[in-house]
């Protein structure tokens, strides 16, 4: 079991976005089953609810097996201090600040070279990912999945309240993926979610080189991914805070797709 200091805050780590095998993990900490990386910005209304909603879950699920890491990009409103300061009541808890280094792509990736697991998952720190899904995405893997993906675009999946030019820019973007990169894109059915669970073995020693903020493509794009389950979900709206959806998030992904094309 991984248990914190108050006070430790996880080294972020440096150089090449390369997630290590499990051999090559450090031994002062025992492996778990899975790393689910929270990364954050600004989410300091949100960010106890999510860790109590998700601890509850796996605690059931996959007791003292599991850890949950939140990657805070030096947040002004200090999520990664109110959520270091919740380690000593959640144990499987561990916090890393970001100063310097900005992007949910990236922060995704650093979490994922620090953690201990053999599955390396993901979710959304604003409770806009149901966490109860999760179990289901757990239950793929176990059948045998190298990745799970929570979709909007299946059976069971929907954008709750969204308006229809959320709608409009969220297809958009998807029909560009496919027109410019069709053999990652066609691979799912929502290729924007970033909400998953992938084997370790099929993205360890792979070179990333995310841009923006839809890390599955870069998964989908650069890793060694063969069989793909999706569970539907419904994406649920904000209760706290403010989005984050900017047109420039959207000029990113369209750069990502480029960039992973050529």
């Amino acid at each position: 079991m991984i248990t914190n200091s108050l006070n430790d805050l996880i080294s972020v780590p440096v150089g090449t976005l390369k997630i290590p095998a499990l051999s090559e993990l450090s031994q002062s900490n025992e492996p778990v089953y899975c790393s689910l990386i929270i990364p954050t910005y600004n989410e300091s209304k949100n960010i106890l609810a999510v860790v109590h909603l998700l601890s509850h879950l796996l605690d059931e699920a996959l007791p003292n097996n599991y850890e949950l890491v939140v990657i805070d990009d030096d947040s002004p409103d200090r999520t990664w201090e109110i959520a270091q300061g919740l380690t000593k009541d959640y144990p499987h808890l561990r916090v890393m600040r970001r100063q310097g280094e900005r992007g949910l792509s990236t922060a995704v990736i650093r979490g994922w070279q620090v953690a201990q697991g053999q599955i390396l998952a993901v979710i959304d720190g604003d409770l806009q990912h149901p966490p109860e899904v999760l179990i289901k995405l757990l239950e793929a893997i176990a059948q045998g999945a190298d990745l799970a993906v929570a979709s909007r675009h299946v059976e069971g999946g929907g954008t709750s309240d969204w308006q229809w030019h959320r709608r409009f820019l969220s297809r958009g973007a998807q029909f560009l993926g496919l027109m410019i990169l069709p053999s990652v894109v066609s691979r799912v059915s929502d290729p924007m979610s970033g909400y998953f669970l992938v084997r370790r073995e099929a993205i360890a020693q792979q070179s990333m080189n995310p841009l923006g903020y839809k890390i599955l493509i870069e998964v989908l794009g650069r890793c060694q991914i063969n069989r793909i389950t999706e569970v539907g979900y419904v994406f649920q709206e904000r209760q706290e805070g403010a989005s984050k959806v900017t047109w420039r998030q959207y000029l990113e992904y369209l750069m990502h797709l480029i960039r992973l094309r050529f």
